[in-house]
């Protein structure tokens, strides 16, 4: 790969067709987001030759954020060192909060504070927790004491009342009502990233899934689902359940195909992993193919384990979680990241049944592993044998010998908590409604742009969508073209071309187990207007390969 003189990283094209399609072969095995990088390179190199600046759509970064829970959660924290230096002050010494009569003190501080931004939030997060039968004293001690972050998490997997919050976020918002929050047992995580890592090490470790297990994953999928299996350590033997269904009309729905789902009946595959609604696509299940995952589970394999992504979930009106159809099989990976536009607080939790079947795996292991297992966290219980998976998760985060110290840091959780509450409001509802109205306008303006009517998909959260460059090509220039661009490009190439040309940059839908020639664009992360100006970028960029095809010639 040749670098621009003076700018690393910097990706420098050739200009001979061979090199240039050697290089994009080259990228198409790598992940999206490292190709994303090479195109951020690129775009940048060529930045001064534009009056425009670049529009990166390549990553779902939102370019909103919750701002109430955030007030609340800074005037909680002038609340907290002020119940810290009460109780003891010598300079800028202070001490530990202590919860004797706290709760008094806090509704004197707030009539105080009755007109600071965030006072009112903080009361009304109080309020729902109450509302859900949480002791308001209780819960504002943990909350105090968390956000001077004084002490370990304790318990290290989360703080009790953050729990239970969480639970009932989840269990309302992300369960439909379907799931007992009381049925939760949580973990709260370094965002849905560290959650992945956590959930394959411990099923590694644990050999619920040893080197070579049999497992499924529902594809286009976010590409760690995919690229971490395939890791020397785990080396499992991957079958993809393809989103190949279609409608009357014969338009992609994004959904799965009964004979691809019927794939699952196979006992041999023991998990299955998908993000639900799915990434890129941003399409939720729809009631038939959960209707046939139930079926799959109850008659043909019911110990199978489930590890649903349902990061996008609260884009979608009326979503409902695998956990809540099939509760005991299924282990949620959340993030609060999305929603909320907290990126970079990292906030996270694992949420399993206290009745599942990565326990009872556990417990039918054969007499060997568990001995094995047992020698594993011999330090952690007298009973190591009886030690729940989510807790072996735990463990396994700190090597195990580190558990003592495990958990997210204590401000995370109370921040998480601050979130989860709001959203249970009615002003976090509107909230919901806000960013749900941001996707959907954007997204008009995006298909607008590219002169084409936007899509009817069920259950859209429109935080991505998938666009099919060759049904856009076809459209606009007929299907000799298409077999054209085919036979003579890489569908990586008009990547580059946009990163270099126009300074906008995407993602190839090949990375994510989508069609080849399809583009991912996040609908998250730009002003509205950027929209119209990917759309027209991507129509000149098929309107100049066909020219150049009519002519002849070969766009470069």
């Amino acid at each position: 790969m040749e670098k621009s003189k003076g700018q690393p990283g910097a990706l420098r094209l050739p200009h001979d067709v061979a090199s240039r399609r050697a290089l994009e072969q080259s990228y198409e095995a790598e992940s999206p987001f490292e190709l994303r990088n090479e195109l951020l390179a690129l775009a940048r190199r060529h930045d001064r030759k534009r009056a425009r600046a670049m529009l990166d759509a390549g990553r779902g970064n939102p370019n909103w954020i919750s701002a109430a829970p955030r007030d609340a959660f800074w005037l909680l924290g002038q609340f907290a060192t002020d119940e810290a230096r009460r109780v003891w002050q010598e300079g800028d010494l202070a001490g530990m909060p202590h919860p004797d009569g706290i709760g008094q003190r806090f509704e004197d501080f707030a009539q105080r504070h009755a007109e600071v931004p965030g006072c009112q939030v903080l009361l009304e997060c109080l309020d729902a927790a109450a509302q859900r039968g949480l002791d308001r004293d209780g819960l504002l001690y943990e909350f105090v004491d968390g956000v001077i972050g004084d002490n370990y998490p304790t318990p290290d997997r989360i703080l009790p009342y953050v729990e239970r919050v969480l639970a009932h976020y989840l269990s309302e918002e992300i369960g439909a009502g379907r799931v007992h929050a009381g049925d939760l047992q949580l973990f709260a995580t370094e965002g849905a990233t560290a959650a992945m890592c956590y959930v394959f090490d411990s099923l590694a470790a644990n050999e619920l899934l040893p080197p070579g297990a049999k497992i499924a994953v529902m594809v286009p999928i976010f590409p760690p689902y995919i690229e971490i299996p395939a890791l020397r350590r785990y080396r499992f033997d991957v079958v993809e359940i393809r989103a190949t269904g279609r409608d009357a009309s014969g338009e992609t729905t994004w959904q799965y195909p009964e004979d691809e789902l019927r794939k699952l009946a196979d006992p041999s595959v023991r998990a299955l992993f998908l993000v639900n609604p799915s990434n890129p696509p941003s399409v939720a299940l729809s009631p038939e193919n959960v209707e046939t995952l139930v079926d799959i589970v109850r008659h043909h394999n019911p110990d199978l384990m489930i590890i649903t992504d349902d990061v996008y979930g609260t884009f979608v009106e009326g979503f409902r979680s695998l956990a809540a159809e099939l509760p005991e099989n299924t282990l949620l990976v959340y993030s609060l990241s999305k929603h909320f536009g907290v990126t970079g607080w990292r906030l996270g939790v694992v949420a399993l049944h206290r009745q599942n079947v990565f326990d009872k795996r556990l417990q039918h292991l054969p007499g060997e592993v568990r001995d094995r297992l047992g020698a594993r966290y011999r330090i952690l219980s007298p009973k190591p044998d009886a030690l729940p998976f989510i807790d072996r998760m735990v463990a396994d985060s700190r090597q195990v010998a580190l558990n003592h110290t495990a958990g997210l840091s204590t401000p995370q959780q109370v921040q998480m908590a601050l979130f989860a509450l709001h959203a249970l409001t009615t002003r976090g509802k509107q909230y919901k409604a806000q960013v749900r109205g941001i996707c959907h306008r954007r997204m008009g303006r995006l298909y607008r742009a590219l002169g084409v009517e936007m899509p009817s998909l069920q259950r859209w959260a429109e935080y991505y969508t998938e666009i099919d460059l060759l049904a856009l090509a076809r459209q606009r220039h007929g299907s000799d073209f298409v077999e054209h661009l085919q036979s003579a490009y890489e569908p990586v190439d008009i990547l580059f071309r946009l990163a270099e040309s126009s300074g906008i940059v995407l993602l190839n839908g090949g990375g994510f187990h989508a069609p080849a020639w399809s583009v991912r664009v996040s609908l998250a992360n730009l002003p509205d207007d950027a929209y119209d100006i990917i759309g027209q970028e991507i129509v000149a960029a098929l309107d100049a390969y066909a020219l150049a095809w009519r002519r002849g010639e070969r766009v470069t």
